[in-house]
């Protein structure tokens, strides 16, 4: 024994000696704990009757095995090397979703296995169809494993065609249609290694989490089928609402925003108490194939501050930064930063401009916009255009810093060239485009 810990036996109770002998120990080995946890209970879904031949329902099965789990205490759902058709499940306290090597968790493409109760989609509450997977006001949510969820969605994405045929204005939530996983006001979630694949509706849906880590993510929609048919409104990841969010290592390749920043809309959005702001948002090492955007502060959205994008790369046609200015809607867009990104596709760089879709006063005075200390820096590769850096009248676009980037754009009648309305305060420093240092032009007037 550490003969320190000889002598205060003799002054202190045993219980305040095994604390000291802890914290002696636990600095020897670097700060990590030194007593073993027990290991989780597993929990086969096989057990509960599960049959994974991918036309078995076994919603109620795997439902039964999730509520056994958290009866006892918690423990790990297990889904297996199989096809496990299922409509809408919710994790429990206590409760780790794990899909292993091979599993599928199929969605169902009867819209009527996903519950509709109040939810929380596009900005405001309303009922609306539950996810595939669910989890709502938990803490230590866990979904695992190298296993995929399929949100079977090819039905769902014709039947939202059909409908804009019918009729070419109908709203995104014309036609019902299910996310992959929603997480509802959880604290301290881990969401690893996973696939998802063809979701009816967005992805991933945090709203109102904190403390998140989304790591090893594989998301995508096809982006070329024989059918044709294009996934409308599959995000990959839309952080809603949510604090201290990091997002590393995953691929993201959909015909959506990859990772959209969402909050409220209308004129009294920033009066919204559903919906606080978006803010400390770390994403590293995440690669995009297609998709409207790496980081989109999305056609939802108020508040969002204190965003970092590092070491990413754009592999596809996904524009890299897209801020969507509404006319109707108090936006405030401020410390975004992307650093050290690798361009190898034929995308955009920017995408900063009015977005007008579903405009409504609803009888108010127009909002004011306002985005300031934006930072593209550290930035090369080979991509088709740079894009446009524009605001609608009277928003106040201010500090947008270009900084060391060299890119190879694709020459197309001027079309890679810098579209730039009127910014205060732009810069760009040691920028070269196609070999020649950047000159930004005189600003274009805003529409």
């Amino acid at each position: 024994m550490n003969p320190l810990l000889s002598r205060l036996r003799l002054w202190f109770p045993f219980s305040l000696l095994a604390f000291v002998s802890q914290v002696v120990a636990q600095d020897r080995s670097g700060g990590g704990a030194t007593v073993a946890r027990p290991p989780e209970k597993r929990f086969a879904i096989l057990e509960f009757g599960a049959v994974g031949d991918a036309t078995t329902l076994n919603t109620t099965a795997i439902q039964q095995t999730i509520d056994a789990a958290s009866a006892a205490g918690g423990g790990v759902v297990e889904v297996p090397r199989g096809t496990f058709l299922s409509g809408s499940i919710f994790l429990k306290p206590g409760v780790t979703l794990h899909l292993a090597e091979g599993a599928v968790l199929l969605g169902s493409t009867n819209i009527e296995d996903y519950p509709k109760r109040e939810t929380r989609i596009e900005g405001h509450f309303e009922p609306w169809r539950m996810a595939l997977v669910n989890a709502q006001q938990l803490d230590g949510v866990r979904i695992t494993g190298s296993g995929t969820l399929n949100g079977h969605g090819l039905p769902f994405w014709e039947a939202f065609w059909q409908r804009r045929k019918e009729n070419p204005k109908c709203t995104n939530l014309e036609v019902e249609r299910p996310r992959l996983v929603f997480i509802d006001r959880c604290t301290r979630v881990r969401v690893e290694g996973v696939s998802l694949e063809d979701s009816g509706f967005w992805n991933l849906h945090l709203y109102r989490c904190r403390d998140v880590t989304i790591e090893g993510l594989r998301i995508t929609i096809p982006t070329s089928l024989k059918t044709g048919i294009r996934g409308p409104s599959t995000d990959g990841i839309d952080i809603d609402s949510s604090q201290n969010v990091t997002i590393r290592r995953c691929y993201i390749s959909n015909h959506d925003d990859n990772i959209a920043l969402k909050g409220s809309k209308g004129p009294l959005a920033d009066r919204d108490q559903d919906s606080p702001p978006v803010e400390n948002i770390l994403i590293e090492d995440v690669e995009c194939g297609d998709g409207n955007g790496l980081i989109t502060c999305g056609s939802e959205a108020t508040l969002i501050r204190n965003v970092t994008a590092r070491n990413c790369t754009m592999s596809g046609k996904a524009t890299l930064l897209t801020l969507k200015l509404r006319p109707d809607t108090p936006q405030h867009y401020e410390n975004i930063t992307l650093d050290g990104i690798t361009l190898k596709g034929t995308g955009r760089l920017l995408n900063v401009a009015p977005w007008t879709q579903f405009f409504d006063l609803k009888g108010h005075p127009p909002p004011s916009r306002r985005v300031n200390d934006i930072t593209l820096k550290n930035i090369r590769g080979e991509y088709a255009a740079f894009g446009t850096l524009r605001g609608n009248p009277d928003d106040v676009i201010t500090g947008f810093t270009l900084e060391n980037i060299d890119v190879k754009l694709a020459t197309d009648n001027g079309r890679d060239r810098l579209v730039l309305g009127q910014v205060d305060k732009f810069s760009a420093t040691n920028v070269r485009i196609n070999g020649q240092p950047y000159a930004p032009a005189a600003p274009a007037k805003s529409k």
